[in-house]
């Protein structure tokens, strides 16, 4: 039987003046929740809300969501409580008007809601008449923390979604922003790193929460929640800074699992789902919100069971990108309703420092997710850890938490990914989506330069109409003689740790061709690359050489990177500067003006963060992503303004 404890009675009592206890603690316990009149619910409701948000639930989260709000769904589905936003409760403070609202974020319990969801994106997009390709989703932790708004000089409570409490002293308590970011980035979650409460607060505090609530309180701050700060374990994540990962929406519905498996496990903070949210400002602008949620957001929620169970032998697996994944044989498991045997382990960094091997036990969940995974280790072992690539044989490399196959271009399990990393990379053709590339890689061609070498005869042996053939051809021709910058080229070979912008910095000091024959020292030597890091860039570009120098007589149409050398020292209006170009430009494209800025000394940007010095909007571009960037304290140029600028040295 549910009885409160006295702090959960403390804020029930300022709640309501004279509460009867016995009463409201009846209405918790009663097991048949459609029986309990609206009234009642609703007051089971306010009560769990605000004591979750003061750090003292009185029940499960999911709990609250699955049986509670649902009923309420069921039974009065546009009821105010549901249809605003449900309060950050601090009872003993006043309320200010927030620097812009704070909505909460509607719920998905199903992998066929989202999917529903992104039904609606694209119909907003056809309205828009925008073109499906460029419908992209960044997915990101729904951290489980304390939900306020930092504007640079105050922080707030959400509160309501309008009016919230200053508390400013958390910043002046010595509360951080993650990752040393600076302030002034809007919305985020006041949270407390898993490992450090786990390790250093777990027996002094009954939940996370009660540490969030005890950082914001107005009274003295517990001694040991200080040193929590002092330590950097509580810090304010803003929301636009977070970990995430951003894609098109067809890989959204082709990879939810390992998308959401990835995110759910990306950061080391508590968090109760994932969040989906479209990029695109127009389609943004056009789905709106209501007073409860935006339209264009959504969070991927799951409901787990666990069991502990052990493990036979864990078996390495090379993945399309790579990656060399732990897989667990465990003793079959009834789970969900579901026969378990086997689970993925998160990455072989877990195996390596918890243990996970043959006779370990772990905590096996399986949740809204249909892929069952190791959530903690009980028993640890001396773990096995594999030297080889399973698929080639290649030796694999350690990247952060990953063991990784460097072999892009011989492995078999990631020859078909390659071909499609290096088509969408260069970026300059249509022809070579997956479905062409699985349908090649299914006749046999599992190299770049093959692809190349097809003439179109053979495309049409390949099941390809005339037509479908003969732009295939078209295709391959303008691959190579439309311009791309060398640093795209040389990112497309997918080497471990050469995305667009390590190539970038490479080829300001050496020409592709050198770079081959580089040294781990002679990176090692330039600014941003570590010794981990350049060893592996040696070894990933060791096996993609052969495939690069069979392409280069081609004569791909490159635009050269401009060398450290050759770049000025003459100060101009944007030297040292960060800008970030968006929208449709009327004196070239978005790429010429970037590599203008470039050759002028400037930083260019791909998104807007606090430390962004112009944003150079063209045609096309949505009022929220101008509003965002003038919220950060960024000045905004139009295009005209911005060759002012440049014309005013």
């Amino acid at each position: 039987m549910l009885k409160f404890n006295q702090n959960q009675l403390s804020i029930i009592a300022q709640l309501n003046q004279s509460p009867d206890v016995s009463a409201i603690e009846s209405l918790f316990n009663e097991q048949n929740v459609s029986e309990i009149s609206l009234g009642n619910l609703l007051i089971i409701l306010e009560i769990s809300n605000a004591l979750y948000r003061s750090g003292h639930p009185v029940i499960d989260d999911q709990v609250y969501d699955a049986v509670y709000l649902q009923e309420l769904k069921n039974r009065k589905q546009e009821h105010p409580f549901l249809t605003t936003v449900e309060p950050e409760v601090i009872i003993d403070s006043k309320t200010v008007a927030l620097p812009k609202k704070m909505l909460s974020t509607d719920k998905a319990y199903s992998f066929e809601e989202i999917r529903k969801w992104i039904e609606r994106l694209i119909k907003a997009a056809n309205e828009l008449n925008i073109e499906h390709s460029k419908i992209n989703i960044r997915v990101t932790p729904k951290l489980d923390g304390y939900a306020a708004y930092d504007d640079g000089s105050k922080l707030y409570t959400r509160g309501d979604g309008s009016r919230g409490q200053d508390i400013t002293r958390a910043f002046k308590r010595g509360l951080k922003v993650a990752d040393e970011g600076a302030r002034g980035q809007g919305p985020g979650e006041i949270v407390i790193k898993k490992s450090y409460f786990d390790n250093v607060l777990s027996e002094s505090f009954e939940n996370s929460r009660n540490i969030q609530a005890a950082i914001i309180a107005e009274k003295k701050v517990d001694k040991a929640v200080q040193i929590a700060i002092d330590a950097g374990a509580c810090v304010f994540y803003p929301f636009s800074s977070i970990t995430n990962w951003t894609g098109h929406y067809t890989e959204v519905l082709s990879d939810f699992e390992p998308i959401v498996e990835r995110i759910w496990n990306a950061v080391d903070y508590d968090i109760d789902g994932v969040i989906f949210e479209v990029t695109n400002d127009e389609i943004k602008q056009l789905m709106g919100a209501t007073r409860h949620h935006h339209r264009w957001q959504i969070a991927f929620k799951v409901n787990d069971e666990s069991a502990e169970v052990k493990v036979l032998k864990v078996i390495p697996q090379t993945s399309r990108t790579g990656r060399v994944s732990p897989v667990a044989e465990l003793e079959p498991t009834k789970l969900s309703g579901a026969t378990i045997s086997r689970a993925t382990v998160h990455h072989y960094n877990m195996v390596k420092a918890n243990g996970v091997g043959p006779g370990a036990v772990v905590q096996l969940v399986r949740s809204g997710l249909v892929i069952p995974k190791i959530e903690k280790v009980i028993t640890a072992v001396t773990p096995q850890l594999p030297t080889d690539c399973p698929s080639c044989g290649t030796h694999i490399i350690w990247e952060s938490d990953h063991l990784v196959c460097p072999n892009k271009t011989d492995c078999p399990a990631q020859t078909e990914n390659t071909l499609v990393h290096f088509f969408k990379t260069l970026g300059n053709n249509d022809g070579f989506g997956p479905k062409v590339i699985e349908k090649l890689h299914q006749h046999g061609l599992k190299r770049i330069h093959e692809i190349y070498d097809e003439a179109k005869n053979k495309f049409t042996g390949f099941g390809f109409g005339d037509k479908t053939a003969q732009n295939l051809v078209e295709q391959l021709k303008a691959s190579r003689e439309i311009e791309i910058e060398d640093w795209r080229f040389l990112a497309a070979f997918g080497v471990s740790r050469l995305a667009g912008g390590n190539c970038e910095k490479l080829l300001q000091h050496h020409s592709i061709d050198e770079l081959f024959d580089a040294s781990v020292d002679d990176l090692v030597k330039l600014d941003g690359f570590a010794q981990v890091s350049a060893e592996a860039i040696v070894e990933g570009l060791e096996n993609v050489r052969e495939e690069y120098f069979k392409l280069k007589p081609l004569n791909f149409n490159l635009a050269i990177t401009t060398k450290v050398s050759e770049q000025t020292t003459v100060a101009t209006p944007v030297f040292g500067k960060l800008i970030v170009f968006t929208g449709t430009m009327l004196q070239g494209s978005r790429g010429d003006m970037e590599k203008q800025a470039k050759a002028l000394g400037a930083k260019v940007g791909k998104s807007v963060s606090s430390k962004t010095s112009y944003l150079v909007a063209g045609e096309k571009v949505g009022a929220n992503k101008i509003n965002a960037a003038k919220d950060k304290g960024v000045t905004v140029l139009s295009e005209q303004e911005y060759l002012e600028l440049l014309a005013s040295n």
